[in-house]
């Protein structure tokens, strides 16, 4: 057997709102590794809004959310892979305690996320009941098991105290990856067999960042103790073996990863689907001071607009600017 993680992020470039990094763990047999897994659980998942008949969408997040139809796809299937691991949050602080727990103190100091504790999170139960059952049994008879859901949620004042010591948001993202990369290893590296280590073990596919093609010296620096090898470094993917301890894992640095592997894609829904509940938050705050008040999606000319509505409509309102926008 053995272990695939995808990893990636929602909100990059916003000026408002948090930046969110996720992963997804699936155990498989080894010769479902080159496999596509949306092929593989065409019964449970699909990767298309159209023609889901009751399925689960998993796809990238941009192609999963939409102004009009909201979160709606993101919750179901965020919801229903919970449920597959036998959990089922109900509010807001429920679900960043399953999958990103060390936010949840920060968030507390934020007058916006106060009352995340009481925010339900209103799905048809009957419903995410019924896709992560499908979902389940199509798992299992393709010997394959949902492992984890984990996220990393930098929250604003969290995200500009990192950028201001490192002078540099794509170092920001790449260390909360790293931080993932890492206890995925931790939790899920197996021993190393010399004979079967290309095809078993752990696998860690991450969409290509900023462009860059190598990763050696980025990965030497977030990894000091491990052994790393290059496999290949070519314009579609960047490929590396890192080993410690007798343990290894392999990183896949690849164009378009959360089109092409459904691990991807599902760390993108969970992203963006934390990112956008905690956004509602701040638009709901807000908007309670001046209901005309047009809601944020939190994107640079939006945000600047919306920053500017406050100080124009709600003078008055005091906020913590660090809390509220990014430095970068």
């Amino acid at each position: 057997m053995a272990v695939i993680v995808g990893i990636d992020e929602a909100g990059f470039g916003p000026i408002l709102g948090p930046l969110v990094i996720s992963s997804s763990t699936f155990l498989l047999p080894h010769h479902l590794l080159t496999s596509d897994l949306w092929q593989v659980l065409k019964k449970s998942v699909a990767d298309r809004r159209r023609h889901l008949a009751g399925r689960v969408l998993i796809a990238d997040s941009k192609k999963a959310f939409s102004k009009s139809l909201g979160i709606k796809h993101l919750q179901r299937t965020v919801l229903a892979c919970l449920k597959c691991l036998g959990k089922e949050p109900v509010t807001l602080t429920e679900l960043l305690s399953l999958v990103s727990a060390d936010c949840l103190q920060r968030l507390s100091s934020y007058p916006w996320y106060k009352d995340a504790g009481d925010q339900q999170i209103s799905a048809n139960k009957t419903d995410v009941a019924i896709a992560a059952s499908v979902l389940q049994d199509d798992l299992a008879s393709n010997k394959l098991k949902l492992l984890e859901l984990k996220s990393y949620c930098l929250d604003v004042a969290y995200y500009n105290k990192m950028v201001s010591a490192v002078r540099n948001k794509a170092s920001v993202l790449f260390t909360a990856t790293c931080a993932l990369i890492n206890s995925a290893f931790d939790n899920f590296a197996a021993p190393a067999f010399s004979c079967e280590s290309k095809s078993r073990g752990l696998h860690i596919i991450i969409d290509r960042q900023g462009g860059r093609v190598r990763y050696r010296r980025v990965l030497q620096r977030m990894f000091p103790d491990m052994q790393l090898k290059i496999l290949k470094e070519t314009p579609a993917a960047s490929s590396y073996e890192l080993l410690r301890d007798g343990k290894q894992m392999r990183l896949h640095f690849a164009v378009g990863a959360d089109d092409r592997f459904l691990a991807v894609a599902l760390a993108s829904m969970l992203s963006k689907f934390l990112r956008q509940l905690l956004i509602e938050n701040i638009n709901r705050y807000f908007t309670g001071f001046h209901t005309e008040l047009k809601p944020t999606a939190g994107y640079w000319k939006d945000g600047l607009r919306f920053i500017e509505d406050l100080k124009q409509n709600i003078p008055h309102v005091a906020y913590d600017s660090n809390q509220l926008i990014r430095c970068r």
